[in-house]
């Protein structure tokens, strides 16, 4: 069975989704006039914005809060196990190709969040929205809306809770021996306590969480590079040759090199997807640009800075040679070689920290999209039991190999029916940063949005009175 999915997979991620994800991106970053690059000061200037305004009775979700929440979606598995699987599979060129889908996605992450800010809808916890909102009312196509709404939450809520709890588990085993089925029984545990807390639960464990970790990590990782920095320049011209397939030893695996960097960069990043749109449309702004200019930063974050740091650990090490290593026993070693026994201790917590805030983070956005296709209240309890108890306890059972096929086939399908969607409704993005970039030129440090603006789909705007 596995074995059919692969080849499926193969099929869609080489003649679709790389394309999609890379035409997407040029195309977005053309028509916001290089957003991800020009309005970098701003991204950074809004995270700390205090400015954003409840609407509506929702008790407040913040604009840091929405953002920490798909931070902690995007920083998890791939950062650690996804970027080595990666390396182990398609080379050190795989990073390279990362780093451009970060670069270039980065727009896509900004259109698609922007949609999921102006389509949202009131809630009675926050706000609510994602992709299959936008869909529905922006292209008033139902059952495209539910189509998206299954496939993401059997790529969040199910299958990619699987990938996580595998990782966590796998760390457990390779730090402190503990059997992968008692790690997750007591991971299961942990997991459904945080799912039947809501929204509000979820964002409070994230915020304290996401940059307790990202830091952590990140400076660890400067410790490491600063310890071997004469090795950097052959790092980066080991990257560089295998990415293009400059390297004999590598020179044929260049097309595999690509579809991993891609794949792995879209696993951890997920600009493209469709998920983070989820987290952004329950913040409470003053206008939707801002929200997207954060997700943006959001892409930034977690490829060039997280698993870059991974990246640069493995490759430092050089244990990525050795064929018998892969997934997170891969950057465990990797740190073993380079600070001593307490290496694989603490990628164990890490990974723990990153993937357990991944797990409750893609909780919601299975949430988001069941409430979207029932209000039945047991649609959300059966769901809250598959997705923080049976998958992640299925996960922490089969191969590795078993669940990034699983993840691999649910992505491609996710992603491109979000592109096709974002390509038509990009247009409404495209004004939307246009008329925020009038009103910072005006002197207006605070833009707002009324949708009266846009008055040919103002009877489809919930929010924004």
């Amino acid at each position: 069975m596995i074995e059919y999915i692969n080849q499926l997979n193969d099929v869609l991620w080489t003649y679709a989704i790389i394309a999609g994800l890379v035409g997407c991106g040029l195309w977005f970053t053309w028509r916001t006039h290089f957003v991800q690059f020009s309005m970098v000061g701003e991204m950074l200037r809004l995270l700390t914005d205090s400015s954003a305004r409840p609407q509506g009775g929702e008790k407040h979700i913040s604009s840091f809060q929405a953002f920490v929440v798909s931070l902690a979606s995007r920083v998890g598995t791939g950062n650690l196990a996804g970027v080595a699987t990666a390396i182990a599979v398609g080379g050190p060129g795989s990073v390279f190709w990362m780093w451009v889908m970060a670069l270039v996605g980065s727009a896509t992450a900004f259109v698609e969040s922007t949609l999921g800010q102006l389509f949202k809808r009131h809630h009675s916890e926050s706000f609510i929205g994602g992709p299959a909102y936008y869909i529905e009312r922006g292209l008033h196509c139902r059952w495209m809306a539910v189509l998206f709404a299954v496939l993401i939450t059997m790529t969040f809520g199910l299958a990619n809770n699987s990938v996580q709890s595998n990782t966590i588990c796998g760390a457990m085993e390779g730090a402190f021996g503990w059997s992968p089925a008692v790690s997750g029984v007591v991971l299961m545990v942990m997991t459904l306590v945080i799912v039947f807390g809501g929204i509000q639960r979820i964002a409070r464990v994230s915020s304290f969480l996401v940059p307790i970790m990202a830091v952590g990590y990140f400076l660890l990782a400067v410790v490491i590079v600063i310890m071997n920095i004469h090795l950097i320049p052959h790092v980066f011209k080991v990257i560089i040759d295998s990415a293009f397939g400059l390297n004999q030893a590598v020179g044929g695996m260049v097309g595999a090199t690509i579809m991993n960097g891609v794949k792995r960069g879209l696993f951890s990043n997920e600009a493209g997807e469709g998920s983070a749109p989820n987290a952004a449309a329950t913040a409470a702004v003053s206008h939707p640009v801002k929200q997207g200019l954060i997700q943006a930063l959001g892409v930034f974050t977690d490829t060039l800075v997280v698993c870059s740091c991974t990246a640069f650990i493995i490759l430092i090490s050089g244990v990525y040679q050795d064929s018998a290593l892969n997934g997170i026993m891969l950057t465990q070693s990797a740190l073993e070689s380079q600070v001593g026994a307490w290496g694989p201790v603490f990628i164990a917590i890490a990974i723990f920290l990153f993937a357990y805030s991944s797990m409750i983070a893609n909780y919601y956005y299975g949430e988001a999209n069941v409430r979207f296709m029932s209000k039945n209240p047991k649609a959300l309890l059966w769901f809250r039991i598959f997705s923080g108890g049976v998958m992640v306890l299925f996960g922490s059972l089969v191969s590795l190999d078993t669940v990034w096929s699983i993840i691999d086939l649910c992505m491609a399908l996710l992603t491109a029916c979000n592109l096709v969607a974002i390509i038509l409704l990009g247009k409404y993005a495209f004004r939307l940063l246009d008329d925020y970039r009038s009103q910072k030129r005006r002197g207006i440090r605070d833009p707002e949005f009324h949708r009266s603006q846009f008055p040919e789909i103002e009877g489809d705007l919930e929010c924004w009175e």
